[in-house]
């Protein structure tokens, strides 16, 4: 391993760098070779990531803001933005874009090394090269296309397709089949990603339905015991059926002897609120006295008459 390779995966644990950003660090780093397909191919893929895109996309406007010694990280960080051009998501291009005036400053690259030679005018010829592009929308589309349909053929040799040729040209619709089938594994990673998103939110709908189900089966229980009579409705109904005076049922006649004696019930020598008929002034205790005292006044005067 070499000491600047070494020195860069020191960083990358420093700085705790994430996945993307270590590969663009990598595509773009100091070493005197370019950087592999493979490598570009990798990043282009996970463009179609949205978290993914903003990372590496940071990183490769940090690496053209170098200067001096540092003109690989600037001549490299340009390469690999015209290979996410052609292969990547199309947000690439979009922000490319919008930053365009960022390139045309490397129009102006300058760089001389320790023997005397200009190793600007590298950076100066891929700027002017990525800003003809980027401004020329027709151009770009096709070479989207052309270099799409390139790394689908290298994909296809490099491992056997499944249920024939998934070609760009060879399904009906054209350009919106294009769309619909995944592009790369990192587009075909997103559209994995929102089918789980989808699956998900499914799942939760159906949970909260067999909540309400529930919810709404609970409530007829509850409804239902509401209806039954209560214990104490039930006592007053038992009561209710007794005769509220207390009068005792008819006596049941026997044939076995004679009947017995009308008596008078308890019921019969009490007043309609179950209480004894009683005289409130108390004259039938006072009514025998006042008989007795008559008799004798009575008595004594038929005394005096034969006297």
């Amino acid at each position: 391993m070499s000491t600047s390779s070494l020195r860069r995966q020191v960083k990358n644990i420093v700085h705790n760098y994430s996945e993307a950003e270590i590969k663009v660090r990598e595509a773009t780093s100091n070493d005197p070779w370019g950087p592999s397909s493979s490598l570009m191919s990798e990043i282009a893929d996970l463009t179609y990531n949205v978290v993914a895109f903003s990372e590496i996309m940071s990183m490769v406007w940090k690496r053209l803001n170098d200067h001096g010694k540092n003109w690989r990280h600037v001549y490299k960080a340009m390469t690999l933005m015209e290979y996410l051009i052609k292969t990547g998501s199309e947000r690439v291009a979009q922000q490319c874009r919008e930053n365009i005036y960022a390139v045309q400053t490397l129009k102006d690259f300058q760089y001389i090394d320790r023997d005397g030679k200009d190793q600007g005018v590298n950076v100066r010829e891929k700027a002017k090269q990525l800003v003809t592009l980027l401004k020329d929308e027709e151009r770009l589309r096709e070479e989207r296309i052309h270099a799409l349909k390139t790394k689908e053929k290298m994909a296809q040799t490099s491992t056997p397709s499944l249920g024939g040729s998934l070609s760009l040209g060879s399904h009906s619709g054209g350009a919106d089949s294009e769309q619909a089938w995944p592009q790369s594994s990192g587009e075909e990673d997103l559209q994995l990603q929102l089918a789980l998103a989808m699956s998900k939110e499914e799942a939760e709908q159906e949970e909260r339905l067999r909540r309400g189900d529930d919810l709404r089966l609970q409530m007829a229980i509850e409804e239902s015991k509401r209806e039954k009579p209560k214990p104490e409705e039930s006592a007053l109904m038992e009561l209710s059926a007794v005769d509220p005076w207390g009068t005792p049922a008819a006596p049941v006649v026997s044939s076995a002897g004679p009947s017995p004696l009308p008596t008078v019930s308890a019921s019969a020598a009490s007043g309609p609120w179950g209480t004894a008929t009683t005289d409130p002034w108390g004259l039938s205790l006072l009514l025998p006295s006042v008989c007795l005292f008559q008799l004798f006044i009575y008595y004594l005067f038929i005394y005096f008459l034969n006297v």
